[in-house]
């Protein structure tokens, strides 16, 4: 595995993966990541990224040396066997309309129609390669080049939370409402980040997400489920 380290102030590690992006080397660093959670002496936090995890460490118990030798330990024993199974969590989601403003204009340029944008993006499974730009925000990889899209030339003030968007060749959910380029295709009432859970985050890097198309009364519904504490996220294992 070839790896290098780079210092990030006086209390990080960017540890980089040189591998091409893929579904086998978010394996390699998620594996990785469960080993460094089996060394919780002194290191703080990790955060993976598409190629790479950065480490947070206390620099009273490591140097940044003895941070990086034992990273390297860690990498040299994180088996990179493929992983046979994948957890696929249904995303439900109403397309269009005030929900997602962007779908028909996105249609018209692909020269699709707007169930067709639908049809082919509820048509895949997407990996969640990293959680990043906002609490719980997952950049997923797996979207059809039919319906790529470059990034509004003028980012909107404001993105409601759960709204599902498009960029370039991924497509990701906002969990939290923000400014934002994305083109708006739809909208989950799910809640991807959540204070008030032991786990705040909904997902998780490694995961595969499977949008479904809902109707307005199916989207209430689901809010008030979730309102209520009675709603059970749509989560399954499946062999590869």
């Amino acid at each position: 595995m070839s790896i290098t380290f780079h210092p990030l102030g006086e209390a990080a590690v960017k540890v980089s993966f040189h591998q091409a992006v893929s579904p086998s080397l978010n394996n390699i660093i998620k594996a990785f990541c469960t080993n460094i959670s089996l060394k919780d002496r002194g290191i703080i936090e990790w955060v993976p990224a598409y190629d790479s995890v950065t480490v947070y460490y206390d620099p009273w118990i490591f140097t940044y040396q003895q941070m990086t030798e034992l990273l390297n330990e860690i990498a040299l024993k994180t088996e990179q066997k493929p992983s046979n199974s994948k957890t696929i969590v249904t995303i439900p989601t109403l397309y269009g309309g005030e929900y997602g403003p962007d779908l028909e204009e996105l249609a018209e340029t692909k020269k699709l129609k707007t169930e067709d944008v639908i049809s082919i993006h509820t048509d895949a499974d997407y990996l969640v390669n990293m959680i990043g730009f906002l609490p719980g925000f997952p950049y997923l990889s797996g979207l059809d080049e039919k319906i790529s899209m470059a990034r509004l030339e003028e980012p909107r003030q404001a993105v409601p939370a759960g709204s599902v968007g498009i960029a370039g060749s991924q497509t990701g959910i906002y969990p939290l409402e923000s400014p934002g380029g994305w083109n708006l295709i739809g909208r989950t009432p799910l809640r991807l980040y959540d204070l008030e859970n032991e786990n705040p985050f909904l997902l998780e890097q490694g995961d595969y997400l499977q949008f479904k198309s809902i109707t307005k009364e199916e989207f209430e519904q689901i809010k008030r489920e979730i309102d209520e504490g009675t709603y059970k996220l749509e989560r399954k294992e499946e062999t590869k």
